[in-house]
């Protein structure tokens, strides 16, 4: 499976911003799919999945509330909705998958896209 995410940019603190990620590939439409985010300086960090079907999606702690994750498997694309975004969402956002999740522990991830870079200014 092939990752191009897209649909990063500069937005004020408040906005909101969608980030798109389209899959290439086998296997997409069978995979819990999902984002996470580098912030500068900062490791990797977990954001969002979502379940193959679209059924479940779970969240860290910092964006519940203000993101929605979200898929289309008709056109092997995942999306990212983000609101009432903050200057400490600024980071490179990956699309990635498939992931596990256990206790809320993310694993597996053998595909990555290219970041997105999204920079929230106030």
């Amino acid at each position: 499976v092939q990752l191009q995410a897209s649909g990063g940019g500069l937005v004020q603190a408040g906005d909101s911003a969608r980030l798109s990620c389209a899959a290439t590939g086998y296997g997409f439409r069978l995979y819990q799919m999902g984002w996470f985010r580098q912030i500068p300086g900062k490791e990797r960090e977990f954001v969002a999945s979502i379940t193959s079907n679209g059924g479940g999606t779970y969240y860290s702690a910092s964006v519940k509330g203000r993101f929605t994750v979200s898929r289309d498997n008709f056109k092997n694309t995942l999306y990212l909705q983000m609101n009432s975004l903050k200057e400490e969402d600024t980071a490179v956002y990956y699309c990635t998958g498939p992931i596990i999740l256990k206790n809320g522990i993310p694993s597996g991830m053998d595909y990555w896209g290219k970041g997105t870079l999204v920079t929230v200014s106030s």
